[in-house]
């Protein structure tokens, strides 16, 4: 797979600019408060990237299997290896789980790279039998922030590897297309939100 379809090689999470910081901390408290009540046995972070979300959840949830996943990649498996976490090698569009098998899935900043990303979103729903807490960057205030700040002028602010573009109300509506919506927030300059799986018919 193209490389920026995978993503781009920027750690937001370790960064040490102190407008980014900010910025991840407005989107770590949005996503404890999105886990707040959860009690979870199985959790699976899809596009689990550098690990550093995978190592929050399993400081939140130490009694759960937490598994991360993301697509092939050599500098990631070094990571992996460096943090000791449960990471694996995978496809959001084939999830390797049975139907409705994980309490809760976890998919922060992966769904804007993914081509055809109805598909992962129909993955995520038929193994999930609990809850499921999604981000995306929000647009246009992501490429707008992006302009402001001289990054990727020539493709008017779009981050490389971004693929799918959505407001935050164009984003409920997707996630709503398989999941019932219970909450969402707007961290800047994301949206998340947390949903739960419809109930086969």
């Amino acid at each position: 797979m193209d490389a920026n379809v995978a993503g781009n090689n920027y750690d937001k999470y370790a960064t040490t600019n102190p407008i980014e910081q900010r910025m991840m901390r407005g989107f770590f408290d949005a996503l404890d408060e999105m886990l707040g009540d959860l009690t979870p046995s199985t959790v699976v972070e899809v596009g689990a990237g550098e690990g550093r979300v995978t190592e929050r959840l399993v400081d939140r949830f130490p009694d759960a299997t937490v598994i991360g996943l993301d697509l092939v990649d050599d500098e990631l498996a070094g990571d992996w290896a460096e943090l000791g976490l449960p990471m694996f090698f995978g496809d959001a569009t084939r999830l390797p789980f049975t139907d409705r098998s994980i309490d809760l899935v976890v998919g922060l900043e992966v769904l804007e790279h993914v081509p055809g990303p109805e598909s992962a979103l129909r993955e995520i729903a038929r193994v999930c039998r609990g809850a499921a807490v999604l981000s995306v960057p929000r647009e246009p205030i992501w490429r707008a922030g992006n302009m402001a700040r001289g990054r990727y002028l020539g493709d008017l602010g779009n981050t490389p590897g971004h693929v799918n573009h959505w407001s935050s109300r164009a984003f409920r509506q997707f996630v709503a297309a398989e999941f019932d919506v219970q909450a969402s927030r707007r961290p800047l300059p994301w949206t998340m939100v947390r949903a739960t799986p419809r109930q086969p018919a």
